[in-house]
């Protein structure tokens, strides 16, 4: 089994490791109503239709556990946290996408959004959490449900999220509307918007 690397060798450029666990969010922190919660998958679906999950539905979907360092562009880094919940694959097999999908946009609570490329939604560490470090997680952190992409930066990690929608082709959610980097890889310092070249972002 391969060595883990030291936390210092994976930490992204300009991040640093704080004390304790920092939690940064836009907004209120909404009400979990189980029994009137939905989880919606819409767009361009291989089947044309859109799909709808109540909470009970959606928790039971295929789970996994996924341990990763987590990077938030305000630079601290929160290493070997451990996500469990439903893969993002899981909801693909589920649900799967038209053969021209490749974005997908994250909806949220209050109107909120982030945009990925089906690449990063489709890779073995993106999950919809429901638990960290074996509890569930708190309502500050995104309980009942949190989307997880620990290979970008966090704010890619939509807390609440109520919604997938499969987009043939790319648009900006919130943040990137905002100023923020498109694509958003923590390696390559991919924080803002004026940073991107071409072909990283929609025109």
């Amino acid at each position: 089994m391969p060595e883990i690397p030291e936390e210092e060798n994976r930490l992204p450029p300009g991040q640093y490791i704080p004390r304790g666990r920092p939690i940064i969010h836009y907004g209120r922190v909404p009400a979990f109503r189980p029994q009137t919660w939905r989880f919606q998958v819409f767009g361009a679906t291989a089947s044309g239709r859109a799909e709808e999950f109540g909470w009970e539905e959606f928790s039971g979907l295929p789970r996994g556990t996924v341990v990763a360092d987590f990077h938030c562009v305000t630079k601290f880094s929160i290493m070997g946290n451990e996500w469990e919940g439903v893969p993002a694959a899981a909801l693909l097999d589920r649900v799967p996408p038209a053969p021209g999908v490749r974005h997908v946009m994250i909806y949220a609570e209050y109107g909120y959004s982030a945009n990925l490329r089906i690449g990063d939604f489709d890779r073995p560490t993106t999950l919809f959490a429901t638990h960290l470090d074996d509890k569930p997680l708190s309502p500050e952190r995104g309980h009942p449900l949190r989307l997880v992409v620990p290979h970008l930066y966090a704010w890619k990690s939509v807390k609440w999220v109520r919604g997938v929608e499969y987009m043939l082709e790319d648009r900006r959610g919130f943040w990137e509307e905002r100023g923020y980097h498109n694509v958003a890889d923590p390696w390559k310092e991919q924080r803002y918007s004026y940073q991107e070249d071409p072909g990283d972002g929609p025109p």
